[in-house]
């Protein structure tokens, strides 16, 4: 009532401001008719921003989500079939593990508590853990598929030799504390890097618009630290005597199609990515943000995946005399330029984002074969798709920002990208040196924390699997008892000695157990469940390998 009656009191003391001393009572009334009813329609307004802010966001945090079948397929496809299983229950596991880490901590130390009014520079956030006292529940989910999305990065990787408590616990430290401090730093506007923030860092802040730092560059580092601490796969580029292969051996993929699947459901799901971005800046340009972000997008991709298939075309034909189109490198050329624009696409003109989407190409074709000339091992090539790709992008805001669209997004374009700056007579190099030390921050951070992380777990003999293990595949393994597959297409590197050296060695763990009584069961397993391997060729690099047991 005491509300009211001030609302009252003050709109009769405009009214009177308005109409004069001497306005009669019914002039007095009707203004203030009118100005309830201007109250009225700016809180309907409001409510019905908040209702549609919240509705697209949630929309876009689907086609974020969506990016994890995406993933899955890629991952999927990229591996020998006597892994699927293995490696699609890790993407899953990352999701779920992503989303109870980032429930209770991980949203609370990137975002709780920010206070955008404040100038106050914090490390983490220190509120709403376990989403308490949390309001904007759109906006945490639109962030979990950020996390959830980083994750994810890391599965292919490590793909057919890491054991599974450790890709879960893994996981569990990326989203609930590495992830979030650097979300923070960067997002957040009481983040030390933040350009949201009222004093941003040199003027300016680091600008990531989408999260080629924050998601991918912390991603991709980690997937580069754990791969060099994991080693490669068996036979990659060693033989089982330790000599070192002339030339290393390739593990090709049993389906290109679900590759092909996951790049295009990745590619739609981008759009959430970082159109939905937009819906998370106070701006009355947000609808032209977003369709830029989008038409950015769609240009980089295209022209990274063309640079990348007719530049590998070039060099095999210049080394080798043939020339091929090479699907592989189609697929992942178009994921390095998803991945290299998602920093800049709210803030280049689209010329910017189709020169960038051109570098992201030649970006892949050198960090895929420097992988290979570095002995480092990564089935799904991940670390130059998402580490490389998205230190290129957060490089290349710094050099193509637009002043206009930097107005429109941050309301503020002091400090454009180089080129900029240089066609305007001044030599200012700010935003381009603030995005430097953003990622020399993202790369260090990560480091100091997941680098001894595998280390650790690599030491405790949790990180590998057993070699046997990855000899029968992660799926017999782990997953489905002893269980081959049932013709002689689909997966020849199991060998039948070293499934027979499996079911002794289980058949030993079930006696000292479990005693004789369920070691009788063992023995009885049912026989349609195990095929007979008689007659299973070997691979070819099996057969170099000479596996012994």
């Amino acid at each position: 009532m005491t509300d009211t009656a001030n609302e009252s009191k003050d709109l009769y003391q405009v009214c009177t401001a308005q109409e004069g001393d001497d306005a009669s009572a019914v002039e007095l009334l009707q203004c203030v008719t009118q100005q309830l009813a201007m109250a009225t329609a700016n809180s309907n307004d409001a409510r019905l921003f908040q209702f549609q802010r919240s509705l697209f966001l949630i929309l876009c945090a689907a086609l974020a989500f969506f990016m994890q079948a995406g993933f899955a397929m890629v991952c999927a496809g990229a591996v020998r079939k006597k892994n699927v299983r293995n490696t699609m229950t890790k993407n899953l596991l990352d999701a779920c593990g992503a989303a109870i880490a980032f429930f209770a901590v991980g949203y609370a130390f990137a975002f709780g508590g920010s206070k955008p009014e404040s100038s106050e520079k914090t490390f983490i956030g220190t509120k709403n853990f376990f989403l308490v006292d949390e309001d904007d529940y759109a906006f945490f989910l639109f962030q979990y598929a950020f996390s959830a999305a980083c994750a994810t990065i890391v599965a292919g990787t490590l793909a057919e030799r890491c054991q599974m408590s450790a890709y879960l616990c893994y996981s569990l430290m990326l989203t609930g504390w590495v992830y979030p401090v650097v979300a923070h730093s960067v997002w957040s506007p009481n983040g030390f890097l933040s350009a949201k923030s009222i004093d941003p860092l040199w003027g300016v802040g680091m600008i990531d618009f989408a999260g080629s730092g924050v998601v991918h560059v912390t991603g991709g580092v980690t997937a580069l630290f754990a791969t060099m601490i994991l080693g490669p796969r068996r036979g990659r580029f060693h033989d089982e005597s330790g000599a070192l292969f002339d030339v290393p051996h390739e593990f090709p993929g049993h389906s290109q199609a679900l590759q092909m699947l996951g790049t295009f459901v990745l590619w739609f799901g981008w759009y959430g990515f970082n159109c939905g971005t937009a819906l998370l800046h106070e701006s009355s340009e947000t609808h032209n943000i977003a369709a830029l972000a989008g038409v950015n997008t769609t240009l980089a991709a295209g022209m990274a995946g063309m640079t990348a298939l007719f530049a590998n075309m070039f060099v095999l034909e210049r080394f080798t005399g043939e020339a091929f189109f090479d699907l592989k490198y189609l697929m992942n050329g178009t994921l390095c330029g998803l991945v290299s624009i998602t920093a800049g696409c709210g803030v280049m003109e689209p010329w910017a984002a189709t020169v960038t989407g051109c570098m992201a190409g030649f970006v892949y074709i050198l960090g895929s074969r420097g992988l290979v000339r570095m002995k480092l091992d990564d089935a799904v090539d991940a670390i130059p798709v998402h580490m490389m790709s998205g230190i290129l992008g957060v490089i290349n805001v710094g050099l193509f920002a637009s002043p206009r669209h930097l107005q429109s997004v941050y309301g503020h374009a002091d400090h454009p990208g180089l080129f900029y700056t240089w066609r305007d007579g001044d030599s200012s190099a700010r935003l381009l040196g603030v995005q430097l030390v953003g990622l020399l921050f993202i790369l260090g951070w990560v480091m100091c924390l997941m680098l001894p992380f595998f280390v650790l777990l690599d030491w405790k003999g949790w990180f590998r699997s057993d070699p046997l293990d990855e000899v029968v595949g992660l799926d017999t393994s782990y997953h489905g008892g002893l269980f081959l597959w049932n013709n002689n297409d689909d997966d020849s590197s199991v060998h039948s000695e070293a499934i027979e050296t499996l079911r002794k060695r289980r058949a030993d763990h079930a006696r000292s157990r479990l005693g004789a009584e369920s070691l009788e069961a063992f023995r009885n397993y049912p026989q349609d469940a195990v095929t007979n391997t008689e007659g299973t060729p070997e691979s070819d690099d099996d057969q170099q390998g000479g596996v012994q047991f």
